[in-house]
């Protein structure tokens, strides 16, 4: 019975390992979300808005791809929470999901003949997808660490104490600092996949020139997130299960967990070299996107783990504190979890997959005399 247990847990924590690893990697991706959002002030011409949307479209599937595996991750590994969030927060999900709609509709039908809405339509589409696509991605994370007005009773019937159904979180400041932040975040990445992908000397420029506008916002929101993080009282659990405040709760599992700190450290680092090198640079520096991507991974993982784990309530309620969701309360049986494991044996492959296709389709810039030959304007 001991060794079930444990196993249990073992799995339990690894699917939570799984699941922050691809909401880590969905932030990393969103540099498509935060380029669109600078398709009109990068892009000043028509064909140097088709230079941008080209190297995006080459990548945005990915994003959304992403997404689905994450929400598939979710539910089946922590299917209580799936039915919690998605069943109780569902108009501030349901907006989510409608941005990246109009996302895949706008690269679909852009420069498609018959287009009665013209291409300025669909890029305005793919500004709304990058601006709320990141802004609520980051909201509905910070309920993950202030909470949501939920509850449960004896059989996990879910009430939702909120007719907003999930739009309040975005009057909670420090939810709304991480979506501001991750909505800078995004735009910082495009701008720096524009600098590794775009061969024009004035899409360079205007990157280069607004990686500094981007950055100080992004770090005064996500500097405001953390410190606020750092110092509020969490809802930890004790060794029968119950739910209870501690202190500091989120900076006792960084100083606890030691490893978890020094990725989220190292995670900052990466970030802040990849745009400080590229933006001082006095020659062309075009990697700086790897570096921040690499980091962009680590921090937001780190900040994952910190959540679940260490005796931590990843989704807890404001309304009723027993209520409140852990890695154990929500997950899926052993069966299951033991059976998706086997099924996750493969996740090496598929990214080693990802990596070939991806080191394919950027083997070169892409560049004005490419987008001109009209065949080659695919978005």
């Amino acid at each position: 019975m001991i060794t079930l247990e444990i196993s249990h847990l073992f799995l339990q924590q690894y699917w939570w390992f799984l699941v922050s690893f691809l909401a880590a990697s969905l932030v990393f991706l969103m540099f498509v979300q935060g380029g669109q959002t600078l398709i009109f002030s990068i892009g000043k011409t028509n064909l140097e808005r088709n230079l941008i949307i080209n190297t995006l479209g080459r990548k945005w599937e990915l994003t959304f791809t992403t997404l689905v595996v994450f929400g598939g991750a979710f539910f089946a590994s922590f299917p209580l929470f799936y039915a919690t969030s998605f069943g109780g927060a569902y108009w501030a999900w349901t907006a989510l999901l409608l941005a990246f709609t109009i996302q895949a509709i706008s690269y679909e039908y852009r420069t498609k003949k018959g287009n009665l809405f013209g291409p300025k339509f669909f890029e305005a589409l793919m500004f709304i997808n990058g601006l709320f696509g990141t802004l609520l991605i980051g909201i509905i994370v910070g309920t993950m660490f202030n909470g949501a007005e939920f509850s449960l009773n004896s059989l996990n019937n879910m009430s939702w104490h909120n007719s907003a159904r999930g739009l309040e979180a975005v009057l909670n400041w420090h939810n709304l600092s991480l979506g501001l932040a991750i909505f800078f975040l995004a735009r910082i990445s495009g701008l720096l996949y524009f600098i590794m992908t775009v061969d024009d000397e004035n899409v360079y420029a205007n990157s280069k020139k607004r990686l500094l506008y981007n950055a100080l916002p992004f770090l005064v929101f996500f500097i405001a997130f953390i410190i606020k993080l750092l110092i509020i009282s969490g809802f930890a659990i004790d060794n029968q299960g119950k739910v209870f405040m501690e202190n500091y709760k989120y900076l006792n599992n960084f100083l606890q967990m030691p490893i978890v700190l020094i990725m989220f450290l190292l995670g900052l680092i990466g970030v802040l070299f990849g745009i400080i090198k590229t933006y001082f640079s006095k020659t062309k520096f075009d990697k700086g996107f790897w570096f921040t991507s690499v980091g962009i991974v680590l921090t937001v993982l780190a900040l994952f783990l910190n959540l679940g784990y260490n005796n931590t309530a990843f989704y807890p309620s404001s309304y009723d504190i027993q209520s409140s969701l852990t890695i154990q309360n929500a997950s899926s049986s052993l069966f299951t979890l033991q059976v998706m494991s086997i099924v996750s044996l493969f996740i090496p492959v598929v990214i080693a997959y990802i990596i070939v296709v991806w080191r394919a389709m950027n083997k070169t810039k892409i560049s004005k005399q490419e987008v001109e030959d009209k065949n080659e304007i695919t978005y």
